[in-house]
């Protein structure tokens, strides 16, 4: 059996002595401590800077003292709170609330507060041992403001620095590529904010790839990992976006994000640069010198890919654009093919023909009611004249007027019939000239149309074709293709 010894004093003690002696229990010596502590400090003030802030929903607020050298755990329950950290007392309005001071009892009016990482403030409370944890804390029963704490006054300079150099300028940040391909990614390659940024991006997009640019987040090796790693995504020339990303912490832990080194890695970027660093209170001096600030991580992800039902909706859409379009393109080029095939009808040969024959016709019934309505009307007046000449001369003045009539009676009917001829004459010449305008009556008479293929165009000349052109000859009984083999 192994032996232990306790040192005591100048000797030691040997095991089979430690039944002599009270063994304590971790609640013993905890409970001890609690009561140790709590008698030592029933109340004391404390200054310090505010760091690891966290505002959960209970309403109670937790968060860390530290001075640089060491840290204390502060709680400040919410039935202390009295109006600070933006919560009021019960029935206090506007922005002043009552609080008690705790060492004199008296009650006090002042604006509220509300606690910030780097904040530098003066805590009022008495000391308190949790058990659970065995830890010691501060439970806070007044806290006041004390001026700005160092990290928050390094922030603010830092960030008037490089306003006034031109870092937060508009002007010069580019514009992030909507749905990239190519993405660097620079932050701890094991951390949860990388986890988070895939697992959102995996379900995103149409698909696209991602190197990790490995680096240090936190600590006094970060601002110059995240640096190089910066310039080394613009020296590869690969990536379409440059996301820096990292998880929540306080101000202490995300300060390698608010150096001038990283700052200046940021500005000198050729690739345009997404910043989430932290949660959506967080904000670095990164974010302001990035071309796009998001809230988280996970944000960055849902900023560059949108989901992919949107896309499946957007290509639905565009789907249903389309055949409208087509359709309407139908409709319009259908109503044109319409109109030029009515014009092409009335502009054919063989409508033109067939309206010329109509109107012939109708020309020439009109020339036969012309015909007899002057044969008639002669008819009529040379009647009337008989009439009046028998009553007025004797039967031999009556016989020679009758044979000069009969002579002119015949005169006319010769006249009207060489009349009638002529007419009937010139309607025959025109209807040998329609016949004529007819493309296909020389087709009849043993000739041919010589069509070329390439142009539709009937051939006149040889100058119009070249060896090797296909030709079209139609004849009487059919069509022949041909070939220009010489000319």
């Amino acid at each position: 059996m192994r032996k232990v010894f306790l040192k005591k004093g100048p000797s030691l003690i040997a095991e089979g002595q430690f039944l002599n002696m009270r063994i304590f229990s971790v609640s013993d010596i905890t409970r001890a401590v609690k009561d140790v502590l709590e008698a030592e400090f029933p109340f004391i003030w404390v200054k310090g800077q505010v760091t690891n802030l966290a505002r959960p929903a209970s309403g109670h607020v937790y968060f860390t003292l530290t001075d640089g050298d060491a840290g204390l755990s502060v709680v400040w329950f919410k039935g202390n709170q009295r109006g600070a950290s933006g919560e009021r007392a019960e029935g206090v309005t506007g922005d002043t609330a009552e609080k008690i001071n705790p060492l004199t009892g008296e009650v006090e009016s002042g604006e509220t507060i509300k606690l910030e990482d780097g904040m530098e403030i003066l805590c009022a409370g008495h000391m308190n041992v949790y058990p659970p944890r065995g830890a010691y804390q501060l439970i806070a029963e007044l806290i006041q403001e004390h001026g700005v704490g160092d990290l928050r006054l390094a922030f603010e300079a830092m960030k008037r620095k490089l306003a006034d150099k031109g870092y937060f300028s508009e002007d010069r940040k580019m514009e992030i590529p909507r749905s990239p391909s190519k993405v660097a990614v620079v932050t701890a390659p094991s951390g949860a904010a990388i986890m988070d940024f895939l697992r959102i991006a995996q379900g995103r997009g149409t698909g696209a790839e991602i190197r990790i640019y490995p680096t240090l987040v936190q600590g006094d090796k970060a601002p110059v990992q995240i640096a190089k790693a910066i310039d080394k995504v613009c020296e590869d020339g690969w990536a379409e976006v440059l996301v820096l990303i990292r998880g929540g912490g306080s101000l202490e832990d995300l300060w390698a994000f608010n150096t001038e080194s990283v700052a200046d890695a940021l500005f000198r970027s050729t690739v345009p640069v997404v910043c989430g660093v932290g949660h959506e209170v967080d904000i670095s001096i990164a974010d302001y010198v990035a071309d796009k600030r998001v809230a988280t991580p996970s944000h960055a992800a849902q900023e560059l890919w949108p989901r992919r039902e949107t896309l499946m909706q957007s290509v639905d859409e565009l789907e249903s654009k389309l055949v409208r379009s087509y359709k309407n393109f139908l409709e319009v080029r259908n109503s044109r093919l319409e109109t030029l095939r009515k014009g092409l009808t009335w502009l054919s040969p063989s409508q033109k023909i067939d309206r010329l024959l109509s109107s012939f016709s109708d020309e020439n019934l009109r020339l036969k009611r012309a015909a007899d309505l002057f044969t008639d009307r002669k008819s009529s007046e040379l009647e009337a004249l008989i009439y009046r000449l028998t009553g007025v001369l004797d039967e031999r003045h009556f016989e020679s007027i009758d044979r000069e009539i009969s002579h002119l009676y015949a005169m006319l009917e010769r006249n009207g019939k060489i009349f009638m001829d002529n007419k009937f004459s010139e309607f025959d010449n025109m209807a040998n000239s329609l016949r004529m305008l007819d493309p296909e009556m020389p087709l009849e008479r043993g000739y041919s149309l010589v069509t070329v293929e390439k142009s539709g165009t009937f051939l006149r000349s040889p100058d119009e074709v070249m060896n090797g052109d296909g030709l079209r000859v139609r004849v009487k009984s059919g069509e022949i293709r041909a070939k220009v083999v010489g000319k």
